[in-house]
């Protein structure tokens, strides 16, 4: 793959399409464009040299059609998405705009014949099991509250298979565990578990800690640099037309123990207190990451106690004490 090639990133004002920002603005050797939405840009975004914004709606098919074209590479970030709470209460929200604009973004890319497509799925759609999943475990069963993020995921996947038979455009399908670091949604209305977790320890002035659920769900959690250092590798090595590939630490962590590790790691001595009553998924999964290894030479380097740490020290510097004493951001 030549890197004099402009590259396309989809969602640059979101938590891994920022990231992604980031790594290849340093990186990559052609131009970098990037879309977005709703969400104004950064002053860091707005003043980085190596990209071109561009304004689109995804879910507009001309939108779409303008945003490609020019690019060789698609990196599709963009997506709509939220924490536990609104899977549960609006699981809905997470089905149509994600199914419009990956299929308009799908078809454009194969009538302007770009040469790769990354398109992050997710790990909604495995059963739970007590060995880390592989990507043929998916058994069709997809647990009732992700039942519509999950089979939409599946769509779309099954979209970039197709698109790979019927073309020569390379397609990467994603399917990363739970990812977490710097720019993740850290309000408590639309974080995951990591996010939210960091927020409640730093924000609360209480020595009361509250956590959604009884603690004993279990995360495979990755942080976003280990992500965005995959997808460098695949747009480097990959051979052939399609591949889904599991991307994650490889183990899970009880949330029980997430929060004890985040508050050992903040400094502060709070006591815990479990609300059961609230929205949690109760799922337990780590996802087995040998083909990541195995064609990739890809592996996580940042474990998470280490990521822990970088990610509060981000999150002490970026994000304004008046923004942190009200757990939005």
């Amino acid at each position: 793959m030549s890197q004099k090639q402009q590259l396309l990133i989809c969602g640059v004002t979101g938590f891994i399409g920022r990231n992604l920002v980031d790594y290849f603005s340093e990186r990559w050797k052609g131009p970098i464009a990037g879309t977005f939405w709703k969400t104004k840009p950064s002053l860091a975004l707005r003043q980085n040299k190596r990209l071109k914004l561009l304004k689109a709606d995804l879910t507009n098919h001309s939108h779409v059609s303008r945003a490609i074209k020019g690019s060789a590479i698609v990196i599709q970030a963009a997506a709509t998405t939220s924490g536990a709470k609104d899977i549960v209460t609006r699981p809905f929200i997470h089905v149509t705009d994600n199914a419009v604009m990956n299929s308009l973004i799908l078809r454009e890319g194969f009538e302007q014949k770009i040469k790769h497509l990354v398109f992050f799925s997710c790990t909604t759609m495995y059963p739970e099991g007590v060995r880390p999943v592989r990507e043929d475990d998916f058994n069709y069963q997809i647990k009732d509250k992700y039942f519509g993020v999950g089979w939409t995921k599946v769509y779309i996947e099954k979209m970039c298979e197709f698109f790979s038979r019927i073309s020569d455009t390379k397609f990467t399908v994603v399917r990363h565990s739970n990812i977490y670091g710097p720019h993740d949604k850290y309000d408590l209305e639309r974080s995951h578990v990591f996010g939210a977790t960091m927020t409640k320890v730093l924000t609360n002035p209480s020595d009361l800690l509250t956590v959604w659920g009884d603690g004993s769900d279990e995360r495979d959690l990755l942080h976003v640099d280990d992500l965005v250092n995959f997808v460098g590798l695949a747009l480097q090595k990959q051979q052939t037309r399609y591949e889904l590939v599991n991307v994650g630490m490889g183990k899970s962590i009880a949330v029980k123990t997430l929060v004890e590790k985040i508050i050992r790691h903040s400094g502060r001595t709070m006591k815990i207190q479990y609300d059961t009553s609230k929205p949690s998924i109760n799922y337990k999964l780590a996802v087995n990451i040998q083909k990541a290894k195995q064609i990739f030479g890809w592996r996580p380097t940042i474990d998470l106690d280490a990521g822990i740490q970088k990610t509060i020290a981000w999150y002490r510097q970026n994000v304004p004490a008046t923004l942190r004493m009200l757990g939005k951001k």
